[in-house]
């Protein structure tokens, strides 16, 4: 009787394990990273007697986790991935509002301050509509702080938040070790700790949002857990926490991702973290806000040079020489590298001579490697452009590079950044209406005998106080001559040089090029031999005329708007190639995003189906252990009045 009474007993217990199991995981549906559990069932060895082996029943081998650990790995990878994706992409579209179009956006504004010029140079002496461009002109470097403000907040969010993943990232690794603890002691009882294994690799599922893991399993169970290709975040029970520094320039633009061993920091470059939200917010912060940064901060320094430069080229309503309209901050000085062993000050200034580089800046920082007191290489860091230079100061890209203080050595390393902080304090330097320099110090007569058609296209000033007057005699219909030609004051007089008239075509002051001083004169029409024009100061051409009812300075700011300053485009396309080229980072960002995301739910998907709980099948599940924990009973009830019905026989 003992037989079938300890198969009941066993097949009781087996199949009381069975719903126990079935039970937990229908309760822990919803739970985040449970695996669903299975009981292991086998046979009782048999019992040899004279008549063959008879089964002793059943036996509950284990309780096993439902788990592929390949793609809980893969898992754990794409959705580190993802999560870097679309935090940057998030960031990025609130990056990209703030560069508004329409009338609200900066570009509208640039172009509305520069039509104003229109208006008065229909008035020149209508104090309303030199008011109006003062307004425009503050208005237009308004915008242009709010948007380096606005960046900037964005900026200091990002900075937070980065402190605060690396705070959940030192968090998570230390509570991954304590789990690892607890697996290997629990490990030594020979049975495999689900529910601690769930709970382990939830966590690192978690830490993997915030930077991208791989995993080594040890014999003891424990895991250890390896970032930015090689370096240990956790082993077994030990932690190296991570932390926040700067690059080797001391950018406080930008945050580098550290960890201390053995009291030695490390810095772990951004290109080898992989995903997580943490690598995110590093390429955003680094290189999307600088980018943008010096995109505004190139349009607001190139714009107020230029406009700077055409009227310190007028004269205001009082006679006076036009000073700047709007006050620009100095470029900072370069950054030098730690490793620094000269003593050099490394000056940055915008280009003078023998132009303003003003249409020549390029949205870049640079770094300048000095392999010599004086030579060396500056790099663009926007596309790697090398520049090497056997002197100082170097020219590129419109910008004066110059050692200001001390000397340099070979291997110091500088970081230029002339546009960060560019628009941070634009402001007008103008506040009264007839301080605008609205007039031309130069005109432009015809002779009084002529008898071709010619006429005054465009004059421009190209330095102040004009030179004397000068006369163009024309020889021919394309030829001429200048009055200030050196061979004419001889006596007798020698032959003066003849040059080509081209309508349409600038006549400069300046004979040699470029042009940066006296004045530019653009004639259209015909000319005919012994037809002249008369270029000089304006008191001296037009000594008759009021000088402040002449606009022709007002005509030249308003003709910036066409002149090729940001990569070739307009002055007033700046805006629309700073939106354009925000609007294709997000357009890239977003598909990565969609990818990256598309690829993590799939992985997830399949993880799921062999680790998730389905609720009809356990349901299912459920019936079937409870018809055989039923049966069960029923052995031992038929076994129990077996065996009360031999003891009956028995005692008669």
């Amino acid at each position: 009787m003992s037989g079938i009474f300890n198969i009941g007993v066993r097949a009781l217990q087996a199949n009381q394990a069975a719903l126990q199991t079935t039970g937990n995981n229908i309760a822990n549906v919803n739970t985040p990273g449970y695996s669903r559990q299975s009981v292991v069932l086998q046979s009782t060895a048999g019992q040899f007697s004279g008549g063959g082996y008879y089964s002793k029943g059943v036996d509950v081998v284990t309780v096993q986790r439902q788990h592929s650990e390949f793609l809980t790995r893969q898992a754990a990878l794409s959705g580190s991935v993802a999560a870097g994706d679309t935090r940057r992409l998030e960031l990025l579209k609130q990056m990209e509002d703030i560069f508004q179009g329409g009338q609200k956006g900066l570009g509208a504004s640039v172009s509305n301050m520069l039509n104003a010029f229109n208006d008065v140079a229909n008035a020149p002496t209508d104090i309303t509509a030199r008011a109006v461009v003062l307004a425009r002109a503050d208005e237009t470097a308004a915008r242009f702080r709010s948007g380096y403000s606005r960046l900037n907040d964005l900026k200091a969010g990002v900075a937070s938040e980065l402190k605060s993943a690396v705070a959940a990232v030192n968090s998570l690794a230390n509570q991954i070790a304590k789990v690892n603890e607890e697996v290997a002691r629990a490990q030594g009882s020979g049975q495999t700790p689900n529910d601690l294994l769930d709970k382990r690799d939830k966590l690192i599922s978690d830490l993997n949002q915030y930077v991208q893991t791989t995993s080594i399993a040890a014999d003891d169970g424990s895991v250890s857990l390896f970032l930015a290709g090689s370096q240990p975040l956790v082993l077994g029970t030990l932690v190296k926490p991570l932390g926040l520094g700067l690059d080797t320039f001391n950018d406080p633009a930008k945050s580098k991702l550290t960890m201390v061993q053995g009291g030695v920091t490390t810095v772990l470059e951004e290109a080898t973290l992989g995903g997580g939200k943490i690598a995110g917010l590093l390429r955003f912060q680094n290189t999307d806000l600088v980018d943008a940064g010096n995109l505004l901060g190139r349009m607001s320094l190139a714009i107020g040079t230029i406009v700077n430069n055409q009227h310190r080229l007028g004269v205001d309503l009082n006679g006076t020489t036009g000073g700047d309209l709007f006050s620009l901050s100095a470029i900072p000085p370069g950054l030098a590298a730690a490793s620094n062993t000269g003593s050099a000050t490394l000056g940055v200034a915008v280009q003078t001579s023998p132009t303003s580089g003003a249409t020549s800046m390029v949205a870049s920082d640079y770094q300048i490697n000095f392999t010599g007191a004086a030579t060396g290489s500056v790099t663009r860091l926007s596309d790697n452009t090398i520049t090497a230079f056997t002197a100082v100061p170097v020219q590129v890209d419109g910008l004066s590079l110059s050692i200001s203080a001390g000397t340099a050595a070979a291997g110091d390393s500088f970081l230029v950044k002339p546009f960060g902080a560019a628009a941070a304090a634009i402001s007008t330097v103008v506040t009264s209406p007839k301080g605008l320099a609205i007039s031309s110090p130069v005109a432009a007569k015809a002779g009084s005998s002529n008898t071709g058609t010619l006429a005054v296209d465009k004059l421009l000033a190209r330095s102040v106080p004009a030179p004397a007057a000068i006369t163009l005699n024309f020889t021919t219909a394309s030829t001429y001559t200048r009055s200030d030609d050196p061979a004419l004051a001889l006596v007798p007089p020698g032959v003066p040089v003849s040059y080509t008239y081209t309508p349409g075509q600038a006549i400069e002051y300046a004979t040699t090029l470029p042009a940066t001083t006296g004045w530019s004169l653009t004639l259209k029409g015909a000319a005919k031999a012994g037809d002249a024009f008369v270029v000089g100061s304006f008191g001296t051409v037009q000594p008759s005329a009021d000088p402040k009812l002449d606009a022709g300075n007002a005509r030249a700011l308003s003709a910036l708007r066409d002149v090729a300053t940001f990569d070739g485009a307009a002055l007033t396309d700046g805006y629309a190639g700073l939106m354009a080229e925000v609007g294709v980072t997000v357009q890239g960002a977003s598909y990565a995003a969609d990818v990256s995301m598309s690829i993590a739910a799939n992985i997830e998907k399949d993880r799921a189906s062999v680790a998730g709980v389905n609720l009809d099948e356990e349901a299912a599940k459920l019936l079937q252990y409870q018809q055989a924990y039923q049966a069960s009973g029923k052995m031992l009830q038929i076994a129990q009045s077996i065996f009360d019905s031999l003891l009956q026989n028995l005692g008669r």
